[in-house]
C-alpha cells in the first residue's frame, strides 16, 4: 500500500519535467543500469507510453515465444531419458564412495542402495537418443530435441528449488523469467496478456503465484494465471443484468479514479498495472474466450493432444491452449504439470516411494500431449519461432528411498529444449556412470545458465537486460549465468 509523502509528489514533478539529476536521467534513458527498458518504464510513470508496447531486442531473435513446461515435483530423468546400464548392473548394492565425492547437501532420506526401475530402453531417430518406454510419444521427436544432461541447481526442497527455477532466487521477491521477458520485449498482442500461466489439476501449483510474479519490476509484467476447466478466466464475461453502456461507464469511472491515484503516487507501479489490467480485461472479453476455446479444433487435433484419454485430457488441454496462445502472439507461456483428472494418490512427479506407479501415471499424462504439441507446432510452421523448454526443479537420485522410490537430486539431471534457436538431435553434457552427478563440472548447466540461454534465443543479452531497483542495477541472472553456446544454432 502506498502512503502520501512529500517526496513522492516532488519525484513525480521531476519525472514529468525532466528537472534535476534523477528526473533528467529518467526522461533521457541514461540511468545507469536501466538502459532503454528502464527509460520506457519511467516514461510510463509520466503517462507517456504503454509499458507493454513492443520493444526491440538487443539482436535478431531466433524465437518469438516460449512454452516453459515445468514438470512439477521433479521426475526421475534416469527413468525417462538418461539410460545407465551400470545402474541396472549394480542395482541393490551400496553407492561407491567415489560417486558421492563433492556432495555436501543432505537430502531427505539419506543414501540408500542403488536402485534401477524396471524400464525398457530404446534408441530413436538419427541422433540415437535413448528413451524409456514411459515416453514413447516424446521419443518419436528425438531428432527435434536438444538435451542438457548436465543440469545442476542448489536447494533440495521443492518450494525453494521451484522458486529458483522460475525466478533465479531461493527467496520470494525477484521477478520470474517470464516477467523479465515481457519487461524487455513488451506484448505482441494488445488483446491478450503477454505472459500466461496454465496448469492442470485441482489446485494452484506448488508455492503459487510467487513463481510468476513481477517481483521488483512494475506489476504490469506479472503472469496471468488461466485456471483449468471450461472457463479458465473467472469473471471475464459481462453479467447479463449489466448493459454494455453501464459497463463502459463503470470502467471509465474506475479509470478516472485510478488515474487520480496514479498522478498522486507516480512511483506506484501497482496503480499503473491496475489501469492497464482494466483496459486489457475489457479487450479480453472478446479475444480471450476465443483463444482458449477448443470447440473449433478438429477431433484429430484433440486426439493428437490426448484429449480422448481421461489420464492425459486435462494436461493435453493446457498444451493445446498453449499452442493457440502462441498463434496469437503470447510471449511466454508457463505450463505447470498437475495431477490427472480424478487421480488422488499421484498429485505430482514427487516419487519418494512407489516410483513405478507415480511415473507410470504422470508419464501417461504428459507424454502424448507433449508429443502432440511438438508435432502440431512443426506442422503449423510454429516450431521455427517457438522455443519449448522441458524442465524441473531438480532430478532424482540413482540410489533408492523407501525401497521403491528416489530422493531429490540437484547434482545431475536432464532437461531439454526444442524449436527455435537450438540444435536439434543434440546432447550437451552427461552424468556419471550411475547418473548421480554431472560427469564434467565445467559443463554443469545451472538455472542461471538456462535463463541466460533462453533470453539469448529471444534476442536478449542477459547482462544488458537490467532494471534499477533501490539503487542497484538488477538483471535476470542476478550475478551469475552464462549462455550455453554449444547448444545454439
Amino acid at each position: 500500500m502506498s502512503h502520501h509523502h512529500p517526496h513522492l509528489s516532488r519525484r513525480g514533478f521531476l519525472v514529468k519535467s525532466g528537472l534535476g539529476l534523477g528526473g533528467a536521467a529518467l526522461t533521457t534513458g541514461v540511468v545507469p543500469g536501466m538502459g532503454s527498458f528502464g527509460a520506457a518504464w519511467a516514461a510510463d510513470l509520466a503517462g507517456d507510453v504503454n509499458p507493454l508496447a513492443p520493444k526491440q531486442p538487443h539482436f535478431p531473435a531466433k524465437a518469438k515465444s516460449v512454452i516453459w513446461l515445468h514438470m512439477n515435483g521433479a521426475p526421475s530423468t534416469l527413468d525417462l531419458y538418461d539410460y545407465k546400464p551400470d545402474l541396472v548392473k549394480y542395482a541393490g548394492t551400496e553407492v561407491p564412495a567415489s560417486f558421492l565425492k563433492g556432495i555436501k547437501t543432505s537430502t531427505q532420506g539419506g543414501v540408500g542402495k542403488l536402485f534401477a526401475s524396471n524400464r525398457q530402453w530404446k534408441q530413436y531417430g538419427e541422433s540415437g537418443a535413448w528413451f524409456s518406454d514411459l515416453v514413447p510419444s516424446i521419443a518419436q521427436h528425438a531428432d527435434k530435441l536438444c538435451f542438457i544432461k548436465s543440469s545442476v541447481t542448489v536447494g533440495a526442497t521443492h518450494d525453494i528449488s521451484i522458486l529458483k527455477l522460475n525466478t533465479g532466487d531461493l527467496n520470494p521477491g525477484r521477478p520470474s523469467l517470464g516477467a523479465w521477458v515481457v519487461y524487455a520485449l513488451g506484448s505482441a498482442n494488445p488483446d491478450l496478456p503477454p505472459y500466461v500461466v496454465l496448469y492442470n489439476g485441482k489446485s494452484e501449483p506448488t508455492a503459487g503465484s510467487v513463481n510468476w510474479s513481477s517481483g521488483f519490476l512494475p506489476a504490469v509484467y506479472q503472469g496471468t494465471a488461466f485456471r483449468p476447466g471450461a472457463q479458465p478466466i473467472f469473471y471475464l464475461e459481462r453479467p447479463e443484468v449489466r448493459s454494455e453502456g453501464q459497463q463502459r461507464a463503470s470502467l471509465d469511472l474506475l479509470k478516472k479514479l485510478n488515474q487520480t491515484g496514479a498522478a498522486q503516487y507516480p512511483s506506484d507501479s501497482e496503480l499503473r498495472a491496475r489501469l492497464r489490467s482494466y483496459e486489457l480485461a475489457e479487450r479480453m472479453q472478446t479475444s480471450a474466450p476465443e483463444a482458449v476455446d477448443l470447440g473449433k479444433e478438429s477431433d484429430a487435433t484433440k486426439k493428437l493432444y490426448g484429449l480422448d484419454d481421461p489420464v492425459s485430457a486435462s494436461y493435453g488441454t493446457t498444451l493445446l491452449r498453449a499452442r493457440r496462445l502462441v498463434e496469437r502472439g503470447v510471449r511466454f507461456i508457463q505450463v505447470v504439470s498437475g495431477a490427472p483428472e480424478g487421480e488422488t494418490e499421484v498429485t505430482s512427479w514427487d516419487a519418494h516411494n512407489d516410483l513405478e506407479k507415480n511415473h507410470g501415471t504422470m508419464a501417461r499424462m504428459i507424454d502424448k500431449p507433449i508429443g502432440g504439441l511438438l508435432a502440431d507446432l512443426k506442422q503449423r510452421g510454429l516450431l521455427d519461432s517457438t522455443l519449448v523448454v522441458w524442465t524441473s526443479e531438480f532430478g532424482r537420485t540413482s540410489y533408492g528411498q523407501s525401497g521403491n522410490g528416489r530422493d531429490h537430486n540437484p547434482w545431475g539431471y536432464t532437461q531439454w529444449l526444442a524449436g527455435a534457436g537450438v540444435k536439434a538431435g543434440f546432447t550437451y553434457g552427461e552424468t556419471d556412470e550411475i547418473g548421480l552427478q554431472t560427469a564434467d563440472k565445467d559443463k554443469g548447466v545451472d538455472t542461471y545458465d538456462l535463463h541466460a540461454t533462453v533470453l539469448q534465443i529471444l534476442g536478449l543479452d542477459h547482462l544488458k537486460t537490467t532494471f534499477l531497483n533501490n539503487g542497484r542495477s538488477e538483471r535476470p541472472t542476478v550475478v551469475y549465468g552464462k549462455v550455453v553456446k554449444d547448444i545454439l544454432t
